[in-house]
């Protein structure tokens, strides 16, 4: 069982091991603060429109990924003499988001950061954040999603992440994947100790961090932990 520990500090620098891989999905603008925390070196890979918003907000997405059909004509001419294309039949049987992803994960990463300014499409958002639980993930040591100034990180049994987090602020603990066992919450006002969380539950919804860190561990199943940074 590995142990990582996340923040939301600006430039920080990769993880040990491969680089980190910043997915940016469509819907709205990128939020500031997550512009600001992408890690220098970071490879950052845009999903179809994403890449009308990675470029809005300063970022130069390496790789465009999708079937195309919501990119900016004058974003896919930016890409075509700018970035390599992995262009995906509109009648496909995966998201754009879960190709960027499966793509991602040959580059061997460290960590992995879905990031999207958030958007009214609940199916999209569930989707999405449902495609950080594929089992084709589980070799990558960090799971993120960073949507708007919400933070979220996926951890996949057997596994224990730490997340930096401001005292006294909101965190909640998800089981968006299906049934999880052995769930462990730390550093919060209402710990869980080896808990068995079904999916969607509630048990985890708006606890109170008691401190600057929260841990989380799962034995089987997968978690997401939801915490809020920046103003």
């Amino acid at each position: 069982m590995s142990e990582l520990i996340e923040g939301a500090v600006s430039s920080r620098p990769d993880p040990v091991g491969g680089p980190t891989v910043v997915i940016v999905i469509g819907a709205e603008a990128l939020h500031p603060d997550a512009v600001a925390s992408v890690p220098d070196g970071a490879v950052v890979m845009a999903a179809d429109s994403g890449l009308d918003h990675a470029r809005a907000a300063g970022l130069t997405p390496t790789v465009l990924i999708g079937d195309l059909d919501s990119v900016s004509a004058e974003g896919l001419a930016w890409a075509e003499g700018n970035s390599s294309i992995e262009r995906h039949p509109v009648d496909k049987d995966a998201t754009d988001t879960e190709l960027a992803l499966r793509h991602a994960v040959g580059l061997d990463p460290s960590r992995i950061v879905l990031m999207s300014g958030g958007g009214d499409r609940i199916d999209h958002t569930l989707a999405a954040l449902g495609a950080l639980g594929e089992v084709v993930l589980t070799s990558v040591p960090v799971l993120e999603a960073w949507w708007g100034r919400q933070r979220v990180r996926v951890v996949q049994g057997p596994g224990r992440a730490r997340v930096a987090v401001v005292p006294r602020s909101t965190v909640s603990l998800l089981a968006l994947h299906g049934p999880c066992t052995g769930v462990s919450l730390a550093g919060t006002q209402w710990p869980l100790d080896h808990a068995d969380l079904e999916p969607m539950s509630g048990l985890g919804v708006s606890n109170v961090a008691v401190d600057d860190m929260v841990e989380v561990s799962v034995t089987t199943g997968v978690v997401s932990l939801f915490w809020q940074v920046g103003s």
